[in-house]
């Protein structure tokens, strides 16, 4: 191992009641390049423990007034970080058995060859060395998924990370929310986030879309009702936001309620209480209500197809899910994690990823069905592939002829010229970028502009490349 790696890791503590054997080990482990402290008993190694900080112990089993397992259980009660190995002669092998249950790393048998012991603590280095790695992977890992994340929700760009932002600062607290954007966007994983960090995430969070309801049964299914209430209510049944009480009730959809309902859904808002279908009493619920559509409600209201009271009711604070076409640079992240995904399920170990080509498709594609449509595409894929990355000809017909002039669903929904050319000329440098790997200078001449020009356009529209060569 080499000597700088073990820098950290090089006090060792002797432990042995026998003279010569502290003499011998601390010449050695000295030779090697540890720091050696010796104690004759369990109780001088406790106080050596105490003031100082150590790598390892070297501990004998049998010693007089605190043997090793004495020496272990009291080392239990103080704060130390050091990796005990136990040292036994014949005969007192179970004792040290028992010893690595009580938290003993490992243990040598005496007599043993001095390359022995230098062998096994070197294995302890690397132990402790690979613990520390892992410690610092998790916490690189959590810092990654709070720089890019948000629940189950994956993005980078700064229209997710505002998103992320507002998800956060809202979720603590009761007030209602609508989350708004196309389908396939992620609206429930926003709302799922959002009751994960809520304070309620010991309680329910049930989903329902107003859309997959009939008219006649959505007051059943909402408030409940009473045996006998009507024909077939043999029995008395909660409703959807009893279910939820102390929890969060997920209205996807909320655009497709119809009138009435919506009506007995804002008195539920205002009042706090539900009156189950045939029932004279009403009761109190604590529900946190998140709400979610693709529509655009504010249209809706003043078609007259959405009450007004209600919509200003529900929207006291929207969160807008951008489109994945608006966030292309998170197409890689996402790329990434359906692929670990679907390797996983699918059982495709052998694929790493997706190949440059068939990623420049990918970045290059309008995404109509947003995330959604990228999860089933890259499932596909990874159902289709034969090497060990996704290529163009695993992809579906239409992704892989896409080209960047498809104008026509590229600016679907956008009727200014000035957010038109915006959206035109980041796409075309995302292309360009995506063509020259990162390399500014040939892109600007790809796109026939300055390169001070380019670098600005960056700067204007957050685009995110690849940033070698330059």
């Amino acid at each position: 191992m080499d000597d700088t790696a073990g820098q950290s890791l090089r006090h060792v503590l002797v432990v042995d009641d026998e003279e010569n054997m502290r003499h011998m080990l601390s010449v050695l482990l000295s030779g090697e390049g540890y720091q050696v402290v010796t104690a004759a008993d369990g109780q001088e190694a406790i106080r050596f423990l105490e003031v100082r900080a150590f790598d390892f112990v070297l501990c004998d089993i049998r010693m007089p007034e605190m043997d090793g397992l004495a020496f272990l259980q009291a080392a239990e009660t103080i704060t130390h970080s050091a990796t005990v190995i136990m040292m036994s002669a014949f005969g007192s092998v179970d004792t040290a058995l028992e010893a690595m249950k009580q938290g003993a790393y490992d243990f040598i048998s005496k007599p043993f060859k001095t390359d022995e012991v230098v062998l096994v603590l070197k294995k302890a280095e690397e132990r402790e060395r690979l613990r520390r790695e892992n410690i610092r992977l998790k916490r690189k890992v959590a810092e990654l998924e709070k720089n890019s994340g948000f629940g189950a929700m994956i993005g980078k760009s700064s229209a997710m990370q505002e998103v992320f932002t507002l998800a956060e600062k809202v979720a603590g607290h009761p007030t209602t929310v609508l989350i708004t954007g196309e389908s396939g966007t992620g609206k429930e994983l926003v709302a799922a986030g959002i009751h994960a960090k809520s304070g309620r995430t010991d309680n329910p969070f049930i989903a329902v879309n107003c859309g997959s309801i009939p008219e006649n049964l959505l007051e059943s299914e909402f408030f409940g009702y009473k045996r006998g209430a009507f024909t077939g209510a043999d029995r008395d049944k909660k409703g959807l936001f009893e279910e939820a009480n102390k929890g969060t009730l997920f209205l996807d959809e909320i655009g497709e309620l119809p009138p009435s309902m919506q009506v007995k859904l804002l008195r539920v808002l205002q009042e706090q209480e539900i009156r189950p279908v045939g029932s004279a009493q009403r009761k109190k619920i604590d529900v946190r209500i998140l709400a979610a559509t693709a529509r655009d409600i504010s249209e809706e209201v003043q078609q007259g197809r959405f009450r007004e009271d209600l919509f200003y009711r529900l929207n006291v604070i929207n969160i807008q899910v951008p489109p994945l076409r608006q966030r292309i640079e998170d197409i890689p992240v996402l790329c990434d994690y359906f692929v670990r995904k679907f390797t996983k399920t699918l059982k495709r170990p052998d694929i790493e990823g997706v190949g440059k080509h068939a990623m420049q498709h990918l970045l290059t594609y309008t995404w109509p069905g947003n995330v959604r449509e990228l999860e089933n595409v890259l499932e596909r894929a990874v159902i289709l592939t034969e090497g060990h990355c996704i290529q163009p000809e695993n992809l579906p017909d239409n992704i892989q002829g896409n080209r960047a002039d498809n104008v026509a669903d590229f600016l679907a929904g956008v009727s200014s010229i000035k957010e038109g050319r915006r959206r035109v000329e980041a796409r075309l440098i995302r292309q360009a970028l995506a063509k020259t790997q990162g390399n500014k200078s040939q892109a600007a001449q790809i796109l026939e502009i300055s390169y001070p020009s380019l670098l600005g356009k960056i700067k204007e529209y957050k685009v995110r490349g690849d940033q070698k060569n330059e």
